[in-house]
């Protein structure tokens, strides 16, 4: 099966993938926690969350600090459990101890996300024979929220590359596929989704980017602004306009970097997402085969919709991941932090909070696995399930964060505490993939229409 993949080659011969070892033992680096304020990522460069590390393995390792309630296996197949203990185990090794880093200098961890791509994340819902993993959309969710508690930022791009490559996987032709998808799959090459622009963001059918056909190519001009990975990238799905007004006047095309033509802005600063780079993409007569469109002319727009639905499944999943990290964090420092004599979780208030957070989580939860399936299945009611549970698990799961600062008082708001990149990098996720009062109207679209 597909999904064997991603599964640990002898999970009972110390848990060895691929030649990687992810077994549940913890890591040398991990230092025992500590109670009292000094709960601190040491620095610097402040490169392992000595809370944090410990907490983030998967919870079907039976580790101290996680409730049956927030279990985030439960429910799940014995195969779903295996990778999803792999995502875990590669969160807690690989990203969490650099996460802090990667934020504070702007780093795109390219490496560690080929990595990642050896364990098959690399195309999660791609086909196999291109160099994909195959699993389903529900599988995808389970992957990405126990990758995005070891850095969410990270994560959210490899989100989006998985979702550029399924584009050209289910939308390209045979020779399109096997052109783009393997090195894709592996990472060897990284992928941007070029959507928005200056002047059209929420209102993505008014697209300004055109491209004029002129015998076997096109001529691509315009601009395209917030894209992830912007410059630093290889491959760039983009919607541009090849005839009329609307959205049946967009097709998509694929365009590799190095094309005269092809440029960028400056690399912005950003709240969050600091791992990922952001600019604009510039197209200035760029020539683009007609080879490198995807589907028919005209077909781009849905293109778009439908990398979107996924698109949404997936940043939904990474929310969870943050807010499930956000949980444990604020569970621990309640345990540990001691005021006017006794612990905080001896608050009654603190702990009717906590048991809020912990309820949101688990709602979450349940609706994107549950729209992750109608996605999968093709059900009818899919786009509208993916919206809502992009919509209700991006608010909840940051109201999550939020409030799992303030349980840390100032602490939590210093750059030594993982509490807070969690808040500033799971902020925008309630309003890229189509903003959140976006997803509203598609809602309420279809309650009043249907």
């Amino acid at each position: 099966m597909a999904c064997r993949l991603l599964l640990p080659r002898s999970p009972r011969a110390g848990g060895r993938y691929r030649g990687q070892d992810y077994s549940s033992q913890p890591a040398p680096h991990r230092q025992p926690l500590r109670s009292g304020p000094a709960m601190a990522w040491p620095g610097p460069p402040r490169l392992a969350a000595r809370l944090l590390l410990p907490l983030l393995r998967c919870p079907a390792a039976g580790r101290r600090g996680i409730a049956a309630c927030i279990d985030p296996s439960a429910g799940l197949t014995e195969e779903q459990k295996e990778f999803q203990k792999v995502a875990f185990d590669f969160a807690a090794k690989e990203m969490a101890p650099h996460m802090a880093e990667w934020d504070e200098k702007e780093i795109f961890p390219v490496e560690t996300m080929r990595k990642a791509a050896q364990l098959g994340f690399g195309g999660i819902y791609v086909k196999p024979d291109v160099g994909g993993s195959g699993l389903s959309r529900l599988d995808t969710s389970i992957i990405f929220e126990a990758l995005s508690t070891g850095c969410t930022s990270t994560t959210a791009y490899i989100s989006i590359h998985n979702m550029c490559v399924w584009m050209i996987d289910t939308f390209g032709n045979e020779e399109q596929r096997r052109r783009f998808c393997p090195s894709l799959c592996s990472m060897e090459k990284f992928a941007s989704y070029c959507l928005t622009e200056p002047g059209s963001g929420s209102d993505a059918a008014s697209l300004l980017t055109s491209a004029q056909r002129k015998g076997d190519s096109y001529i691509l001009n315009g601009s395209k602004a917030f894209i992830s990975g912007g410059g630093d990238t290889d491959v760039y799905v983009v919607m541009c306009r090849t005839g009329g007004p609307g959205p049946k006047g967009i097709s998509c095309l694929v365009l590799e970097k190095g094309t005269p033509g092809l440029s960028f802005g400056k690399k912005e600063k950003k709240v969050g997402w600091n791992s990922q780079p952001t600019r604009a993409v510039i197209f200035e007569d760029c020539v683009v085969p007609v080879s490198n469109r995807l589907g028919a002319e005209g077909q781009g727009f849905s293109i778009a919709m439908k990398g979107l639905n996924g698109g949404r499944i997936n940043i939904a999943s990474c929310s969870l991941g943050a807010a499930h990290a956000s949980v444990l964090l604020a569970q621990e420092h309640l345990t540990v932090r001691k005021q006017f004599g006794e612990p905080l979780a001896n608050n009654q208030y603190l702990q009717f909070r906590l048991a809020e957070m912990a309820t949101r989580l688990v709602a979450a939860r349940l609706m994107v696995r549950n729209a992750a399936r109608a996605l999968q299945e093709g059900r009818e009611d899919a786009a509208v399930l993916c919206s809502m549970a992009k919509l209700f698990a991006t608010d909840e799961c940051f109201a999550i964060c939020n409030q799992a600062l303030q349980m840390h008082g100032g602490y939590g708001y210093l750059k030594d505490y993982a509490v807070q990149q969690f808040v500033r990098d799971i902020r925008v996720h309630q309003i890229l993939e189509g903003t959140n009062e976006v997803m509203r109207m598609i809602v309420a679209r279809s309650l009043l229409q249907g």
